[in-house]
C-alpha cells in the first residue's frame, strides 16, 4: 500500500480498486432498496468515473435523473486471495449523472448508463492489530488518463481473457506451435504489463510457458487489446 505522502500512488492504488472490484455496495439519496436492481446492475470505470448501467424503469434510474447523491463503496479485488492488496477499500461520493443508454446484450431490453460525478475518494486499508488507515486521494490524479492501464484493469483483462476466451487463446497456440487444437487442454494469460504478456499452455509434451514482447507500450486499453490480439500469433512464432 502506498504511503500517504505519494498521492500519485494512493490514484493507482485507487483507480485499481475501482477497475477490479471484490464487493460494491452502493448507497442512493431517496432509494431505500436497490436490492431490485441487484442482479441487473453493473459497475464499471468509466476513466475514473464510476458508471453503472441499469434498467431504465428501475428507481436507480429515476435517481439518476433527478442528479441524486450517491455513496460507493468498492472492496479491493485486487491481486490473490489473502493478499494485503485485498484489505483496502474506496469509498466515493457524488452526484448521479446520466451519460446516456443502450440496451442490454443478453435479452435487448433497454439500459440506462450513469456515473457519479465524485467529490471525493477516500482510501481504507485495514491491518490486522493496527486502526485502519485512511487516504484521502486527490481527484485530478484519481481521473488521470493515465492510470487507465492500472494494475487492477490488467488483472481483470487476464480474468476476461482466460475465462471468456479460452477457445481463441487455445486456437493461437496451435496455429503457432503446430499443434492439434485438441490436444492444447488449456492456455491461460499471465502477468499482463503494457509492454508483454507471459503465456502458458498444455499439450501432450507437458506444460509450457512463453513470454511475449509486444511490438510497442501500449497507452490505452485500445492499443493494449490490439497488441494482445496480433502478438500472440506474431510473438509466438
Amino acid at each position: 500500500m502506498p504511503e500517504a505522502h505519494d498521492p500519485r500512488q494512493l490514484a493507482a492504488a485507487a483507480r485499481s480498486i475501482l477497475a477490479c472490484p471484490a464487493e460494491v455496495n452502493l448507497v442512493v439519496d431517496g432509494v431505500d432498496d436497490l436490492r431490485a436492481d441487484a442482479d441487473e446492475l453493473g459497475m464499471t470505470d468509466a476513466d475514473g468515473r464510476p458508471m453503472v448501467v441499469c434498467p431504465t424503469d428501475s428507481p436507480l434510474a429515476e435517481a439518476a435523473a433527478g442528479g441524486r447523491s450517491a455513496l460507493l463503496t468498492v472492496t479491493s479485488g485486487v491481486g490473490p486471495e489473502g493478499s494485503g492488496t485485498r484489505d483496502a477499500r474506496i469509498t466515493m461520493a457524488g452526484r448521479l449523472v446520466i451519460e446516456g443508454g443502450r440496451d442490454c446484450e443478453c435479452c435487448g431490453e433497454p439500459r440506462t448508463q450513469a456515473t457519479i460525478d465524485l467529490n471525493f475518494v477516500l482510501l481504507s486499508r485495514t491491518v490486522e492489530g493496527a486502526p485502519e488507515r485512511q487516504y484521502r486521494v486527490p481527484l485530478d490524479l484519481f481521473h488521470s488518463p493515465d492510470l487507465r492501464l492500472n494494475r487492477g484493469f490488467l488483472q481483470r483483462s487476464v480474468e476476461h481473457a482466460n475465462q471468456c476466451h479460452q477457445e481463441e487463446l487455445r486456437r493461437a497456440v496451435a496455429i503457432t506451435t503446430g499443434t492439434r487444437m485438441t490436444d492444447i487442454v488449456g492456455v491461460s494469460l499471465a502477468d499482463l504489463l503494457p509492454h508483454r504478456v507471459d503465456v502458458q499452455w498444455v499439450d501432450p509434451a507437458g506444460a509450457h510457458a512463453r513470454t511475449i514482447h509486444f511490438g510497442r507500450t501500449a497507452r490505452t486499453p485500445e492499443e493494449l487489446g490490439d497488441q494482445l490480439r496480433t502478438r500472440l500469433h506474431a510473438g509466438m512464432c
